[in-house]
């Protein structure tokens, strides 16, 4: 019989009701007996003891707010008696000890990858096509028009052709029949025959930046620009320049060199402003690009240890089970990569709030633990100057599913890092290198996230979700996991992965990473793709470094 209720960690002085209770119900936790004062929806905890105002309230073992009026044991906690408030960190004492899970039955696992010269291997084998500033997106539209439906990379015009039943319907003098012709994706032909089939799609990377802003914008544009390019996913890349805009060229050809002191990659810019004419600039383009996917066609999976994985942990759409179910999951899986020599990404600095300690503690050496301090401390400054805090990070959805404060929801969040030692700490828009977890300083923002996330390296993204997000990005394939069984039968179309079988008591979390890894090395050798590639889903927003959290 599935549990009701869940206490995490033998110091929180709250219980996490797992389905729905009543009040007046009485629920035995940990040998103490429960009387509810008040109904708990589930996802949502109740006091385990009596609460006066000021009082500190824990959660997996750290203060995740405090009373702001008085709460009474069996007393649903909510946002009209909890602030967020988290524990003051100190300074680096020393590497934490740290027991690697046993691994012994992956070292020998291999998945299919494309092998790049300076070593690193990728999921997917993508052309890019990227403007560095704004004002030649059209011209970006332009080539993605000429190069996707000719090339067979285009998605199945299934919601153009419903649209051209309804004209249909509109001038045969046939109105009536509109809210009733039914709508089927099935309708869908087959994907038309790619032209390259070692090549994955050409993706178009529009933005909306380039210009207007600060040299530092420009710089970090650039940065992440060369990130993409550099990135083991990608084979290639096509670049629109407009010639007067900040993000030079000259700049990102420093970036690209900053990551690949001697690239070898095809890389073909283009500026309009030296250009005799649009079309001649776009023309060339087509040219210079087609030969480069000639080049991309002749690479073929081979191969490759678990070790060449750079696996980027987000969530988003989270939910009071996140931190119970997909989320340790998901450090579970971190801290295998880690055993195993391959490279994890943890991210959302506003959602570390609160768990600051418990990674500075994991650090390698005292100048890790130091930056992401100073990360840290400057992202909570640059928030503070504009009247913001992370405390504002929670959103509705968030909250009306139990994630009360922003330490609450940070304290469920970070366990997608697992327990390894955190042996980098990245700033925006950097590359890793590092085996292991790395931390990279990135908004909580879904999109903004991810895009920094797969620019810092990642070939394959696991994001969990306990709400539901169709969050994609263009060059790697994200893994939408969800924390709770229903959100997976709902959302089908979107879900790739359930762990809600942890809520259940169907699957431990050790069971559930396993099967998830298993699943990861599918979809890196490209024999299951994912609901967001499906879908198209390519989602990507650089970060212009300002306050978003």
């Amino acid at each position: 019989m599935q549990s009701r209720v869940l206490q995490i960690d033998p110091r929180d002085d709250v219980v996490i009701a797992l389905a729905n209770l009543k009040k007046g119900e009485t629920l035995e936790v940990n040998g103490h007996a429960y009387t509810l004062a008040t109904d708990v929806p589930a996802k949502h905890k109740f006091a385990a003891k009596d609460f006066a105002p000021g009082d500190p309230v824990h959660m997996y073992g750290v203060m995740v707010g405090r009373a702001f009026a008085p709460i009474r044991r069996g007393e649903a906690v909510t946002v009209h008696n909890l602030r967020h408030d988290s524990t003051e960190f100190r300074e680096y004492a020393g590497p934490a000890p740290w027991r690697p899970p046993d691994v012994s039955g992956w070292t020998e696992r291999t998945f299919l990858g494309y092998h790049r010269s300076d070593g690193e291997v990728g999921t997917r084998n993508y052309w890019l096509v990227v403007p560095l500033v704004f004002c030649e997106n059209r011209n970006l539209g332009v080539l993605k028009e000429a190069f996707e439906e000719e090339l067979g990379f285009a998605q199945p015009q299934v919601y153009r052709r419903y649209v051209a039943e309804l004209v249909k319907l509109y001038r045969e003098g046939r109105t009536g029949e509109i809210s009733q012709q039914p709508f089927s994706e099935d309708a869908a032909p087959g994907d038309r025959k790619k032209v390259f089939a070692n090549v994955d799609g050409i993706k178009f990377l529009s933005h909306q930046l380039g210009c207007g802003g600060t040299r530092d914008d420009a710089r970090n544009l650039c940065g992440l620009i060369a990130d993409y390019i550099h990135h083991p996913n990608v084979a290639g890349a096509t670049v629109l320049s407009l010639g007067c805009q900040n993000a030079q060229v000259s700049l990102l050809r420093e970036e690209i060199e900053r990551r690949a002191p001697k690239p070898e990659k095809p890389v073909f810019i283009f500026e309009q402003q030296s250009s005799p004419s649009e079309a001649a600039m776009l023309g060339k383009a087509m040219q210079k690009t087609f030969l480069g996917l000639l080049e991309a066609e002749s690479l073929r999976r081979a191969p490759a240890p678990i070790s060449k994985l750079t696996i980027a942990l987000k969530c988003g759409g989270s939910d009071g089970f996140s931190g119970l179910s997909a989320n340790p999951a998901l450090g579970h899986i971190s801290d295998m990569l880690a055993a195993l020599g391959g490279r994890t990404i943890l991210a959302e600095f506003p959602e570390l709030c609160g768990v600051e300690q418990e990674l500075i503690d994991r650090s390698v050496r005292k100048d890790v633990a130091d930056r992401f301090i100073q990360l840290m401390r400057d992202y909570a400054a640059r928030a503070k100057a504009v009247g913001a805090s992370f405390a504002m990070n929670p959103s509705p959805g968030n909250i009306s599913d139990g994630l009360i404060t922003d330490a609450m929801k940070s304290a469920g969040a970070a366990k997608k890092g697992g327990t390894s030692p955190v042996s980098a700490v990245l700033d925006y828009p950097e590359y890793s290198s590092e085996p292991g977890l790395n931390l990279l300083c990135t908004p909580g923002g879904d999109i903004e996230c991810v895009t920094a996330q797969v620019g810092a390296g990642a070939n394959v993204v696991l994001f969990t979700t306990g709400l539901g997000t169709p969050t994609g990005n263009p060059i790697a394939p994200v893994i939408k996991i969800s924390t709770n069984t229903p959100l997976a039968n709902r959302m089908s179309d979107i879900i790739d992965f359930d762990a809600g079988p942890i809520i259940s008591g169907e699957s431990s979390i050790e069971r559930t990473a396993t099967s998830l890894l298993d699943y990861i090395l599918k979809v890196a050798s490209g024999a299951a793709r994912t609901s967001a590639e499906v879908h198209g889903q390519d989602d990507f927003i650089p970060w212009k470094r300002d306050v978003s959290l």
